[in-house]
């Protein structure tokens, strides 16, 4: 079973200047999408950010266990978020739309057709990923990266220099796959010992293999650090509820 198809999109950077008033145009639009969007999801709740690969199998133990992790996001009474792709978002997905559980996916117009999962109760397609990437950050407390390729690294990475550089508070990062991560680890090593980033910094990973042990590692953490409630402050204006 698909969810709605997604349709292509065509290129727009790189191909050429643009005009004045289409650069505004532009902008306006952007803004638009931030507003649009923000509404949509000011009451889905506190929430937890899956990331990891599209293109793996729902065999794949990695989506087994992005299933168990969207399960368990469900039982804390958070929202699962993720790209709203296949592959390891859909597991996640799955995993809390099976526990009941608030379940939103992100998903991004491409250059070709594609489906978004069929595990939503919340769906939103983005026309840029810049727009997507602050909502993906904006409603979570916790981020769970898994393996994943190119996108996964750069949702990854920006969040992880959210953090390093204080522009948002810390939250609870983990990183599931100690085999697949252990390169990405070795070279943040030799970035610590060059003095590009600080050895602390990598402090701000908790690496495992264990879905136990990242969620005792999140929960203990979210409540240790803040004050979580249900209830979300209502939009004062055309709140759809």
């Amino acid at each position: 079973m698909k969810g709605k198809k997604i349709r292509a999109r065509k290129m727009l950077y790189l191909d050429s200047p643009k005009s004045g008033i289409w650069e505004v145009g532009f902008a306006l639009r952007v803004a638009w999408q931030f507003m649009y969007n923000a509404r949509l999801l000011h009451n889905i709740g506190p929430g937890i950010t899956v990331f990891g690969s599209a293109r793996l199998g729902e065999d794949d133990p990695y989506c087994q266990a992005a299933r168990e992790f969207g399960k368990r996001i469900a039982e804390m009474s958070f929202t699962t978020i993720t790209g709203g792709g296949p592959g390891i978002m859909e597991a996640a997905n799955r995993g809390a739309f099976e526990a009941k559980g608030i379940s939103v996916g992100m998903n991004i117009l491409l250059p070709h057709e594609q489906h978004e999962n069929p595990y939503l109760t919340t769906s939103i397609v983005f026309e840029h990923f810049f727009t997507r990437k602050v909502m993906l950050v904006k409603h979570s407390f916790a981020f769970i990266i898994m393996p994943g390729g190119f996108g996964t690294m750069d949702e990854g990475f920006e969040i992880l220099t959210l953090i390093q550089t204080r522009m948002v508070d810390k939250y609870p990062i983990v990183l599931f796959g100690s085999v697949f991560y252990k390169s990405v680890l070795e070279e943040m090593q030799i970035m610590a010992e060059k003095g590009t980033i600080s050895p602390a910094d990598i402090n701000l990973l908790f690496l495992t293999d264990s879905v136990d042990d990242a969620m005792k590692y999140i929960q203990t953490f979210i409540y240790k650090t803040y004050n979580i409630v249900k209830h979300r402050p209502r939009w004062r204006w055309l709140e759809k509820k």
